[in-house]
């Protein structure tokens, strides 16, 4: 469960208030609810945690504002250094979807992302940068993104 608590701590995902810095277009606030999670134990240390949550994202500078889901995966090596991967899916009020995937590398504060689809106002864009997890209770996550949202 400590995996899991991790793993939402660091996904989750893709906020709670942060200033746009200098390089930063977009910024906003995301948080994720952990629906599952299965842990499978690879052996000689290893494990693998493959999750599901459902959250959201706010912006009050670009139009990333929606809802929907993420699934990923943590993998734990033997040193307990954790790797993540996820791939999320949110739409808007008007029905307006976007998708963007990241991950976090062991010992990094900040995880990376990037759009990888849409549609509506989110068709073509190719935003991407980082994300931050500020809070976890074991099963919710908040953090903080920002990035260059086109």
């Amino acid at each position: 469960m400590k995996t899991v608590k991790t793993l939402l701590y660091a996904v989750a995902i893709s906020l709670t208030s942060m200033p746009v810095s200098w390089a930063d277009s977009c910024a906003g606030r995301w948080t994720n609810v952990s629906q599952s999670a299965e842990t499978i134990d690879l052996g000689k240390g290893h494990t693998l945690t493959i999750f599901v949550a459902k959250g959201s994202a706010t912006s009050d500078n670009s139009p990333q504002n929606g809802v929907g889901q993420c699934g990923g995966y943590v993998l734990t090596t033997p040193d307990g250094k954790m790797r993540l991967a996820y791939a999320c899916a949110r739409k808007n009020k008007d029905g307006d979807s976007w998708s963007d995937t990241g991950g976090i590398e062991p010992g990094a504060e900040r995880g990376t992302w990037k759009q990888t689809g849409g549609t509506g106002v989110f068709a073509g864009k190719t935003s991407s940068g980082w994300w931050q997890a500020v809070v976890d209770d074991g099963k919710t996550t908040t953090g903080i993104w920002g990035g260059n949202c086109q």
